[in-house]
């Protein structure tokens, strides 16, 4: 039954065919409506509405991806880009689906797109690396510029974040470019992560020197600094009976942004507060004894 319809239905259009040679064409095109006008327009409006869903789904996901960037405080440009290049991936896929709608053997085509688009990957392996992973930085925000990072095997102030590579300065002012794979597939250590930070010093005086006046010594110097904060309290203990000094560990709690400074002066006022007070600040020595033997 089913070849016969197929027989019948390819003679028609064979009709049809030779009506339109023979110059009919009005009449052909009639005849060839009424034969397959009922299928088409099922396909068109199958067509139709793929399209619309499609590109509602696409809509969605672009305001959503949007949105959740945007809270994020990503880059506006990398918003733009990633928003755009979603809402084109899925109308992509949906025109696919129109054209397999017609009847249009699609699996070839998207084998052929998929193995092009592996070849250019496999191509680009090291600068897609690289960018997937600068879109990873821009998005989870594990340091921003101006943070004094260490990572990759280097330190330095971020300047800058693209989204292929990340511009560091050292502190001696020298410009390094590091590609963003490096940095996001490895460990990264932001020293302005956090707003406060401990600044962790050891004071070391004389087994003969008093102890109990050094730390006096010590707290008054970080009580007369502003910069110290009073919460989370700080530390100052004896730590170690080392080999030529009475180790005293002095751990304070300051800004991020005090760190460096609180570091240089604390030395400077204790170096001179304990020579004011006798406190000696011994260097590492050794005591030999010499045994003399009877001959």
């Amino acid at each position: 039954m089913t070849g016969f319809l197929a027989q019948a239905s390819a003679q028609a259009d064979t009709a049809a065919a030779l009506d339109i040679a023979n110059g009919d064409f009005w009449a052909g095109l009639l005849d060839i409506l009424k034969e397959r006008g009922p299928e088409l327009g099922l396909k068109i409006l199958g067509a139709l509405v793929i399209f619309w869903v499609g590109r509602l789904i696409a809509g969605s996901i672009r305001k959503a991806l949007r949105t959740i960037m945007d809270k994020r405080k990503v880059d506006p440009s990398l918003t733009g880009f990633v928003t755009s290049l979603a809402y084109l991936a899925i109308l992509a896929f949906t025109v696919v689906a129109v054209i397999g709608q017609f009847g249009v053997e699609t699996a070839s085509f998207i084998a052929i797109l998929g193995a092009a688009g592996f070849a250019v990957g496999m191509a680009l392996q090291g600068t897609l690396g690289n960018f997937a992973s600068g879109v990873m930085l821009l998005l989870f925000r594990p340091f921003r510029p101006g943070d004094f990072i260490e990572a990759a095997g280097v330190t330095g102030t971020v300047k800058e974040i693209q989204i292929f590579s990340t511009t560091l300065a050292t502190p001696d002012n020298i410009r390094i470019t590091v590609p963003n794979g490096a940095l996001f597939g490895g460990t990264i250590k932001n020293y302005n992560g956090y707003e406060q930070r401990r600044v962790d010093m050891t004071m070391g005086i004389a087994y003969g020197s008093d102890i109990d006046q050094a730390m006096k010594i010590i707290n008054e110097i970080l009580d007369a600094d502003g910069r110290i904060l009073a919460e989370p309290a700080r530390t100052v203990a004896v730590a170690q009976l080392a080999d030529s000094s009475v180790n005293i560990v002095v751990r304070p709690w300051v800004n991020a942004a005090d760190y460096w400074g609180v570091l240089f002066d604390f030395h400077k006022n204790c170096k001179q507060a304990f020579d004011a007070a006798g406190i000696e600040i011994p260097f590492p020595q050794r005591v030999v004894h010499m045994v003399n033997s009877a001959s």
